[in-house]
């Protein structure tokens, strides 16, 4: 035991020696978590607004100025025809025009809405939150009732999703790489012929990353409880249980990658590349599954980060219980389960 803890001290010395490594380590949670939080967003806000009418009746200034002080719209320009507005927005001067209709006011209706479709998720946002301002006299789209997101801010949706890819591409890439190094090195038959066993000696190059991913996991969920104001609704138990199961699954494919990889370079471009795209693509990070193709769904049907982001929102944001996600914790233990035991059984054969 006292070798296998000298090991582990060793491969911790070593870690924290790389100012490259704890580089990617620290820097990437944290750039990830900032861009995420404040530049990368698909909050509505000052939306440029062109109003077309003919004549400004009561009512018609009414929803005007309800447009012009929610914090959502921007009034750029009044104009007379809907002409002028549509060449407003093909030169990129507004995103949104409202028409109003010349029996506006008798008939508390008549209001049409040209739109920039180039992005047609954020034009139906924009539609939407126009149509229920200018409808509705009485309540400002800031009264009504939203679950577990009131403010609708984007980084309630992107912080679980940012754990799980952090998560996983960390533990998987500084995993396989640390392995790939001893046999770039020559130095993986010195670690054989050692009195600890392979099978430790894996677990001990294994453990100071399970460590820092716990760290960095801290370090994700205090920035954003104060960086980015997104409150832990669930109990902070259930969440580092879940994530705990997840990070271990995370190092099992690292040293799955570990056994296919033969340099450092194929290990980095696997971990990197493989990874990261399904992991952006195909998990709910960005897009709903539901909304993907049959085919797409059954692939990310096999992507560990699906779950996990499934899981997290569910206890951070929704402040659910863990039977309520204990369908996504049984798939991560039987991923890890599986991983782990591919992974150290080809690592048992690559030995012989």
């Amino acid at each position: 035991m006292k070798q296998f803890i000298s090991f582990v001290i060793k491969e911790a010395k070593h870690i924290l020696r790389d100012k490259r490594t704890m580089l990617i380590l620290f820097g990437m949670p944290i750039v990830m978590m900032l861009l995420f939080g404040f530049a990368i967003t698909n909050d509505v806000k000052n939306v440029r607004t062109v109003v077309v009418t003919s004549q400004m009746d009561h009512l018609t200034q009414q929803a005007v100025e309800r447009l012009a002080s929610s914090e959502y719209f921007t009034i750029v320009k009044t104009v007379p025809t809907p002409k002028e507005a549509e060449w407003m927005i093909r030169s990129q001067k507004a995103d949104l025009a409202i028409v109003f209709a010349r029996d506006f006011a008798s008939k508390k209706s008549g209001a049409q809405f040209i739109v920039d479709g180039s992005d047609p998720n954020m034009a139906q946002q924009w539609t939407t939150y126009a149509q229920q301002v200018v409808a509705n006299p009485n309540v400002s789209l800031i009264s009504q009732k939203l679950l577990y997101n009131p403010r609708m801010k984007s980084a309630y949706n992107f912080v679980p999703a940012i754990m799980g890819m952090l998560l996983l591409l960390i533990c998987a890439m500084m995993t396989s790489v640390s392995i790939v190094r001893e046999k770039e090195r020559g130095t993986m038959e010195v670690l054989l012929v050692s009195p600890i066993k392979p099978l430790m000696i894996i677990v001990a190059k294994v453990v100071p990353y399970l460590l820092l991913a716990l760290v960095i996991l801290a370090v994700i969920l205090v920035m954003s409880a104060t960086v980015l104001d997104v409150p832990l609704q669930g109990g902070l138990g259930w969440i580092l249980i879940v994530s705990l199961i997840y990070i271990l699954l995370a190092l099992s494919l690292g040293l799955l990658i570990s056994n296919i990889a033969q340099t450092q370079f194929v290990a980095l471009l696997v971990s990197a590349m493989v990874l990261l795209l399904p992991t952006v693509m195909l998990s709910g990070m960005l897009f709903p599954v539901e909304s993907m193709p049959t085919i797409l769904q059954w692939i990310s049907a096999v992507i560990p980060p699906r779950y996990y982001i499934q899981a997290m929102r569910k206890l951070m944001i929704m402040g659910v219980g863990i039977q309520e996600v204990w369908q996504e914790v049984m798939i991560l233990i039987g991923m890890t389960a599986l991983l782990l035991t591919v992974s150290l059984k080809k690592f048992k054969v690559r030995l012989e």
